[in-house]
């Protein structure tokens, strides 16, 4: 019913929303692919700078990925973000869902001031916490380890996670609740067995968005790293323009072979992503 309601309205949208729609999405489609198909022809090329755009390699030259995984290791540091982004979304999501299944369905006083200040720590930029949690890392003698890493990470980006998981915890209908309480369920086990699996695709999608910000995140990762066997992938490619002085295949070539694990997890999580922007909770 929800697809033919939503069929009949593209049908009967106007010539010229029509046209709009098509041209935004056309033009989105080319910013989003343009750079890809660049960086990707060009990591072919045994001197992209020669042959530069979108011109095709007179020859194909794989050269600068056997140097990525032959010379750089870059598996270490593949590894090394899998686990710093791996453990930090885990610790941050267990976190965030539990606080913001309390905030959405209990009344407490000061719950619209922690809404607040939730929202606000979206607005702080990371060179004005610098001090604070590099004081704090040395503090805790945690500075250049992964575990640094996680701490940061795991209380970055709270305020997204948050709004993703408590905006679909609010499209639940409270019934669910009402009725795993009658049958004797505690608080929590109303949240393990009738919340989350209805609210795994907003849980999934906001995991999915914080790993992301991880794994690309580059700031924090050169400043409180400085052993290069514990580098991250992010942090990896600052020692690219020396490593790979006038080789920009091998630059090109890593850098195909970095944001590919971001790319796969989307396209393997996509229909979450759908369903949490589309609101695909039980409402009502």
């Amino acid at each position: 019913m929800k697809k033919s309601l939503h069929g009949k309205t593209v049908k009967n949208m106007p010539t010229g929303t029509k046209i709009v729609t098509y041209i935004c999405l056309a033009w989105a489609l080319i910013v989003s692919l343009v750079p890809l198909v660049w960086l990707g022809l060009s990591s072919l090329k045994k001197d992209p700078m020669a042959r530069p755009g979108f011109q095709l390699p007179e020859s194909i030259c794989i050269d600068g990925y056997i140097s990525t995984f032959k010379d750089l290791h870059v598996l270490r540091y593949f590894g090394n973000s899998l686990f710093v982004a791996g453990v930090s979304v885990l610790i941050s999501v267990v976190m965030i869902s539990m606080s913001a299944y309390v905030v959405a369905r209990m009344e407490f006083r000061g719950k619209a001031l922690v809404n607040i200040l939730l929202y606000s720590t979206m607005f702080i930029p990371a060179t004005a916490l610098t001090y604070p949690a590099y004081n704090l890392i040395n503090n805790l003698h945690l500075y250049d380890t992964r575990a640094a890493l996680i701490l940061i990470y795991s209380c970055s980006g709270i305020a997204v996670s948050f709004f993703v998981i408590k905006n679909y915890y609010d499209n639940i209908p409270k019934e669910l609740e009402e009725a795993a309480r009658i049958d004797g369920c505690t608080y929590f086990q109303t949240w393990v067995k009738v919340i989350f699996p209805i609210a795994r695709p907003g849980i999934m999608t906001a995991a999915v968005l914080a790993f992301l910000s991880n794994w690309n995140e580059y700031y924090w990762a050169s400043l409180v790293l400085i052993t290069r066997e514990k580098l991250t992938v992010p942090a990896l490619l600052s020692t690219f323009t020396t490593s790979f002085n006038t080789n920009y295949n091998g630059l090109f070539s890593a850098m195909v072979v970095i944001i590919l694990p971001p790319v796969i997890l989307y396209c393997v999580f996509s229909k979450f992503f759908i369903e949490a922007l589309s609101g695909g909770a039980v409402k009502g």
